[in-house]
C-alpha cells in the first residue's frame, strides 16, 4: 500500500499542505529546521496514531492554533488523525471513527530510520523494549492486545503499592488480584518476544553483513527471566512493597545487541559499527513485516547521510529503490546530492521537493 496523497492542517511549522506522491522514492529536501522531518512525522502518526518524537500530542500543533488535522490517501482508503486541545485523539479509516487507536495499528505498515535511532543501541532498555512492541505489534493484533492489558494492570499495580505505603497498609488480596492480570498476559509477551528474536535474528544479520561487511559474529539476544512470572512476583513481594512499583516482569526486560559473545555493541562498538546496527535492525524489520503481512511497508529515511558516509547511501537507495521495497520518504539537507544520487539509478521513479518557509514545492521527477 502506497501514500498517494498527504494533507498536512495545522501541524508543526505547516498551516496548509497538500502533496501528491510517487509510488517509489519521494525526496524531500531543504535547510535544517525547514520542516523536513515534520512531514516524515505525519506520515508516521497516520500508521501509528502518534508521532515518532513526541510522546505529547499537542506539541505537534501549530502555534495559534487549537487543533491539528493529518490525512492520507492510500489508493482508494484514506487514514485521518485529528487532535485538538482538550478532546480525546480521532483516529478515523474511510471517514469511519476507530473505536480504540490500537485497532488502527498495522492496517498502513511502516518502518521509520532517523538519527535519533542511535538511542536503540545506547540508550535505556526501555528503547529496545519499544522496538520489540512496534515490530510484533504490526504483524500481530493479539499481542497489541496483551500488551496494552498487561500496561494497565501493570499501573494499577503500581498505584496500588504506592498508596499502600503511603497508608502503612497490605492488602494482599488485591495485589492478588493485579497479579493475575499480569501473568495472564505478561506471559504471553514473554513468548512472543522470544519467538520473534529467534526468527528475527537470520534477517539482521543478514542485513547488517550487507552495510558492513565484516567476520564478526554479530547477534541478539532476548534478556528476561526465564522463570514464571507468578514465581518472580511472589518472589519480589517484599521488594515491590518498600520500592512502591513493579520491579519483575516484561517492562524490565531489553534486547542486547552483541557485536561477538559478551561484547554488547553499546560498550564495544565503534560510532560506524553503531549506526550499522542500527539501520540493519531497521531494514530487518522491513523485511520481516513484508513477511508476515504480505505487504510493503512505506520506508522512512530521515537525514541518512548523517547516519552513513555517502558510498553505504548509494548502496542503500540502490538496495531500497529495487522490487524488493515498495514506497519510500527520505529527507536531505543538500538538493544537489539527491540529483546527483539519483542520476545514478536513472530508472528509479522518484520525485523531489523543495522544503522552504512552511511551503513543499516540488522540484523535479
Amino acid at each position: 500500500m502506497t501514500l498517494d496523497r498527504l494533507i498536512l492542517n495545522n501541524f508543526t511549522n505547516y498551516d496548509s499542505v497538500d502533496i501528491t506522491l510517487c509510488p517509489k522514492l519521494n525526496c524531500f529536501v531543504g535547510n535544517n529546521g525547514a520542516g523536513k522531518t515534520n512531514l516524515l512525522d505525519a506520515v508516521y502518526y497516520l500508521s501509528f496514531t502518534k508521532s515518532y518524537f513526541t510522546p505529547i500530542d499537542t506539541q505537534r500543533i501549530r502555534i495559534g492554533s487549537d487543533y491539528f488535522a493529518l490525512h492520507g490517501h492510500y489508493g482508494d482508503q484514506m487514514a485521518s488523525c485529528i487532535v485538538r486541545r482538550g478532546h480525546p485523539k480521532e483516529m478515523r479509516w474511510n471517514k469511519m471513527i476507530c473505536k480504540t487507536l490500537g485497532e488502527h495499528i498495522g492496517r498502513l505498515p511502516l518502518v521509520m530510520v532517523s538519527p535519533s535511532d542511535q538511542q536503540l543501541i545506547i540508550g535505556p532498555a526501555e528503547q529496545r523494549r519499544k522496538f520489540l512492541d512496534g515490530v510484533i505489534s504490526q504483524i500481530d493484533h493479539s499481542y497489541l492486545d496483551h500488551l496494552l492489558q498487561y500496561t494497565k494492570a501493570l499501573a494499577q499495580r503500581n498505584r496500588l503499592l504506592k498508596q499502600m505505603y503511603d497508608d502503612r497498609t497490605w492488602d494482599q488480596q488485591q495485589v492478588d488480584l493485579w497479579d493475575q492480570q499480569l501473568v495472564q498476559h505478561g506471559e504471553q509477551l514473554y513468548s512472543s518476544r522470544a519467538r520473534f528474536v529467534d526468527d528475527f535474528l537470520p534477517l539482521f544479520r543478514h542485513y547488517y553483513s550487507s552495510i558492513a561487511p565484516t567476520d564478526q559474529d554479530v547477534s541478539l539476544s532476548y534478556q528476561h527471566d526465564p522463570s514464571p512470572l507468578d514465581r518472580q512476583l511472589s518472589a519480589s513481594r517484599n521488594t515491590d512493597r518498600l520500592a512502591t512499583h513493579t520491579t519483575v516482569g516484561p517492562h524490565r526486560d531489553d534486547l542486547l545487541l552483541l557485536l561477538a559473545p559478551d561484547m554488547p555493541v553499546r560498550q564495544y562498538g565503534s560510532q560506524g559499527q553503531q549506526k550499522s546496527f542500527s539501520l540493519a535492525l531497521k531494514l530487518a524489520q522491513f523485511h520481516y513485516i513484508s513477511l508476515h503481512t504480505q505487504q510493503k511497508p512505506i520506508l522512512l529515511l530521515d537525514d541518512i547521510f548523517d547516519k552513513l558516509d555517502l558510498q553505504r547511501v548509494q548502496q542503500l537507495i540502490a538496495l531500497v529503490g529495487s522490487d524488493r521495497f515498495g514506497q519510500v520518504l527520505l529527507t536531505d539537507t543538500q538538493p544537489g546530492r539527491v540529483q546527483n544520487l539519483l542520476q545514478s539509478l536513472p530508472s528509479l521513479q522518484h520525485r523531489i521537493f523543495q522544503v522552504a518557509n512552511s511551503t513543499v514545492d516540488e522540484l523535479g521527477r
